[in-house]
């Protein structure tokens, strides 16, 4: 008889589960997904709502190879703070949080202006597909193909990378208040550029975000308005 009961109890259950996972329509799904992460990582919740919107996109599409981990750079933040997020997709956790450096003529403490053109020493926008490792002229860097056309896609002509930098550091925050600037490269600190490149390359997703409203209007990749308010 008990043995009957605990069968019957794991039966319900089961069925339970099942019916909570086909009820959970995406955009619940997604705003678990956004409000879960925004808490944990203290990251802007549109950035969050947009990233793992394109990231499900790209993964359904098969873009993505290494799936694990989103990556967010939120430049809403200034550059004093960690604004570089590692996401494991699989816990939905972040594995990483550091600091990054936007172009120098994007602004000082803050990124406030954007180009996707040559020489413009300027931050782009928007979302990356990282590719593979290769030594240059700042050592270890990642290789980053720009997706949205007008926006980043002159990427790969400005040799915008990840690459470590001596200027990304806490030591200049002390000093003058805010880190050192790239010539456009979302930049890292020397001492993690070896654990950042190995986690996120080979066709993982980068989404450098700030509150700009021409990025967002120009953005073929996003179409959601936001779902938290």
């Amino acid at each position: 008889m008990k043995k009957a009961f605990l069968i019957l109890l794991i039966v319900i259950s089961s069925s339970s589960q099942a019916f909570n996972k086909k009820t959970t329509s995406p955009i619940t799904s997604l705003i678990l997904k956004v409000s879960l992460l925004s808490e944990k990582c203290s990251i802007n919740k549109l950035a969050v709502q947009y990233a793992i919107e394109v990231y499900e996109k790209l993964k359904t599409s098969g873009q993505l190879i290494n799936q694990r981990y989103l990556t967010i750079a939120d430049f809403s933040k200034p550059s004093s703070e960690k604004r570089l997020f590692i996401i494991d997709m699989e816990k939905m956790e972040p594995v990483l949080q550091t600091l990054v450096a936007h172009g120098r003529n994007s602004g000082t403490l803050f990124a406030k202006t954007f180009s996707n053109k040559n020489e413009s020493y300027q931050s782009s926008l928007g979302f990356y597909i990282t590719g593979e490792i290769y030594r240059g002229k700042h050592g270890m860097s990642l290789q980053l193909s720009g997706i949205e056309s007008g926006i980043n896609d002159n990427a790969k002509q400005r040799a915008i990378v990840m690459h470590g930098a001596d200027y990304v550091n806490e030591q200049l925050i002390k000093k003058q208040g805010y880190i050192g600037r790239s010539l456009g490269c979302p930049a890292v600190p020397q001492n993690q550029v070896k654990e950042i490149i190995h986690t996120i390359k080979g066709a993982s997703l980068l989404y450098i975000y700030a509150p700009d409203n021409r990025y967002t209007k120009k953005s073929k990749l996003i179409n959601m308005p936001s779902l938290l308010g």
